[in-house]
C-alpha cells in the first residue's frame, strides 16, 4: 500500500514539477504529517525530492530526474494496454503514435510483465459500432483531432442533413472534444459568435460525417478550464433523447408487456411511463408513453404483439386495429382453433402413443413420463410459451436476434 502511494507521489511530481504538502496530501488522501514521512522515505531511497521552505514552498524533484514505471503492477499495466479503442486511434490518424507508446512502456515495465499486452489483447476487444450499421470514418477527423489538441479554432462548412444535396452552413468554431458513439463521431464545440448570450448556449454538437470542409487556423483559442466533456456528453445525449419525444400514446399492458417495453422503445421514456403507470384488476398495466412519432410508435409497440393494446390516440389505434386483421387474414386455418388462453383438447383416457418426432433418441417412449420439455405436445414447457424467455434466448443466440 505504502509502496503504491510511493510511486504515486514520484509519478505527481514528474508530472506537475512541484506541489505543496497540502495538494499531495489531498490527491493521495492522506495527511500532511504522511506527506513528509514520505518524501523523506523517498529521499533515503535514493530519489531527490527537494524542499522549498517557506509560505510558497512544496516539494519538486531536482531537474531532469525521471523515474522508470518498475513499481507498476500486472493489473494496473493491463488497464493501460486496455485504454483506448483501436480502431479510434486509427480514425483520429494516432495508430503509429498508439503503437510506439505501447513500446515504450512496455520498455520500461519489469521483464515480469512484458507479456501484458498481447494478455489484453487477447482477452479484451472494443468493439464501438453498432450492430446493423457500418462504421463511419471521415475524412476530415484527422484535422479535427488536431485542432482539438492544439486549441486551434477551425472554420467549417457543415452540411444539414446526411443527402449531399442538403444545404450548407459555414461556422467559426472553438473545437472542445471528439465523442465515438455507437460507431459514429461527434464534435462538441462553442461557438464564439454566441458567447455571451443570454438566450442560447454557445455550445453545440456536429455529426462530422457532415463536415464537407475543415480548415484549421494557426491562432489558438482560450479552452475552457472548465468543459468536462464526459459531463456535457452525458448531459447532451439525455436532452436530445428526450426532445425526439414529440407524441404520446396511452397503451395497455400485461405482465410479459410490462417486462418488453424498456427493450423496444427509449429505456428513459418506457420507466417514466412504467412509473406512473396504473394497474388494474386483471394485472394489466395503462401507460401513456413517449414516442418519436405515431409512425415509431406504432413501429416500435407492435413488436409487442398482443402484450400491448393502444388505448389512444384512436388514429394509432385503428392502425394497430388493421395490422391484427391483416395478421388474422394470413393464418385462416387457426381462425377455429383455440384461443390463446384455452387449455387445448382434453387428455384422451389411457396411455399415449408418442410421435416419432417427439421421441428422445436412444429411450424408449414412456407414457408415464411425459414428453420432454419444450417438445410440441408440450409448448407449456417451452420458451415458445414465454415471451419474455424466448425474447432472453434469442439474446443469447446472437446479435440477429436482438431486434
Amino acid at each position: 500500500m505504502r509502496a503504491a502511494r510511493l510511486i504515486r507521489m514520484v509519478l505527481l511530481l514528474q508530472a506537475r514539477r512541484e506541489m505543496t504538502a497540502a495538494e499531495l496530501a489531498a490527491e493521495l488522501e492522506v495527511s500532511e504529517r504522511t506527506v513528509s514521512r514520505d518524501v523523506l522515505a523517498l529521499s533515503e531511497a535514493g530519489v531527490p525530492v527537494y524542499a522549498d521552505r517557506g509560505r510558497a514552498g512544496g516539494y519538486r524533484l531536482v531537474g531532469g530526474y525521471r523515474t522508470r514505471l518498475t513499481g507498476m503492477g500486472r493489473s494496473e499495466a493491463e488497464a493501460l494496454f486496455l485504454s483506448g479503442v483501436p480502431s479510434a486511434l486509427r480514425d483520429l490518424g494516432l495508430a503509429d503514435a498508439a503503437s510506439a507508446a505501447r513500446l515504450k512502456v512496455s520498455a520500461a515495465l519489469d521483464p515480469a510483465l512484458g507479456d501484458v499486452h498481447g494478455s489484453a489483447a487477447q482477452r479484451f476487444h472494443l468493439d464501438a459500432p453498432g450492430w446493423w450499421q457500418a462504421p463511419e470514418t471521415p475524412a476530415l477527423l484527422p484535422a479535427l483531432a488536431d485542432a482539438v489538441w492544439s486549441d486551434r479554432g477551425i472554420l467549417v462548412r457543415y452540411r444539414r442533413g446526411d443527402t449531399p444535396g442538403d444545404r450548407e452552413v459555414e461556422r467559426e468554431l472553438e473545437p472542445h472534444g471528439l465523442v465515438l458513439k455507437a460507431g459514429r463521431w461527434y464534435l462538441a464545440a462553442r461557438v464564439p459568435a454566441d458567447a455571451g448570450r443570454a438566450d442560447r448556449s454557445p455550445w453545440r454538437v456536429y455529426r462530422v460525417g457532415r463536415f464537407t470542409e475543415v480548415t484549421v487556423h494557426d491562432a489558438h483559442f482560450d479552452r475552457d478550464g472548465g468543459f468536462d466533456l464526459a459531463g456535457f456528453w452525458a448531459e447532451h445525449a439525455a436532452a436530445f433523447a428526450h426532445s425526439l419525444l414529440r407524441s404520446e400514446v396511452t397503451v395497455r399492458l400485461t405482465a410479459p408487456g410490462v417486462r418488453r417495453l424498456r427493450y423496444v422503445t427509449d429505456r428513459a421514456a418506457a420507466d417514466e411511463a412504467l412509473a406512473g403507470g396504473t394497474v388494474d384488476g386483471r394485472g394489466r398495466t395503462t401507460v401513456v408513453l413517449g414516442v418519436e412519432s405515431e409512425e415509431v410508435g406504432f413501429e416500435q409497440l407492435l413488436t409487442l404483439g398482443p402484450e400491448c393494446e393502444v388505448l389512444g390516440p384512436p388514429s394509432l389505434r385503428q392502425r394497430f386495429a388493421d395490422a391484427a386483421r391483416r395478421t388474422a387474414a394470413l393464418y385462416p386455418e387457426a381462425a377455429d382453433g383455440p384461443g390463446p388462453g384455452d387449455a387445448g383438447p382434453p387428455p384422451q383416457p389411457g396411455p399415449q402413443r408418442v410421435p416419432e418426432r417427439e421421441r428422445v433418441p436412444g429411450r424408449a417412449a414412456d407414457p408415464a413420463a411425459g414428453p420432454a420439455a419444450g417438445t410440441a405436445a408440450d409448448p407449456v414447457a417451452g420458451a415458445a410459451a414465454d415471451p419474455v424467455a424466448g425474447a432472453a434466448a434469442g439474446r443469447a443466440a446472437g446479435p440477429d436476434a436482438q431486434r
